[in-house]
């Protein structure tokens, strides 16, 4: 099995996420995610809200700032958990390789571009 890198900055984190979401409790190292801010994006899907049980999420957008920094932790997961991963985000978010600050790429989930 090859581990994918996976970045959270928010619910994908809490571990009742992470054991509804993927079945197990993930283990992570801290890293930054560089050149994109944080905002909140409000969460209507039912089964999101079941699984985290906050009505507001963390979502972040390229700042295109480099000293712009997002904390959060990187996690090693299997393709099959990637796709678990992909079905829990709403459509608001995409997925994208983005440059950690520890030098490191990972996939993260990013407010949707709107199409066009």
């Amino acid at each position: 099995m090859t581990d994918i890198a996976l970045f959270s900055y928010g619910t994908l984190q809490d571990e009742a996420v992470q054991l509804a979401t993927f079945g197990r409790r993930l283990h992570g190292q801290a890293d930054a995610l560089v050149g994109y801010r944080r905002g909140l994006l409000k969460i209507e899907d039912p089964q999101v809200l079941a699984a985290s049980g906050q009505d507001h999420h963390p979502i972040v957008e390229p700042s295109h700032d480099p000293a712009d920094r997002v904390a959060g932790t990187v996690f090693a997961i299997s393709a099959q958990e990637l796709a678990q991963a992909d079905a829990y985000e709403v459509d608001d978010y995409e997925r994208v390789e983005a440059p950690l600050a520890s030098g490191r790429r990972a996939w993260v989930y990013v407010r949707r571009r709107p199409a066009g």
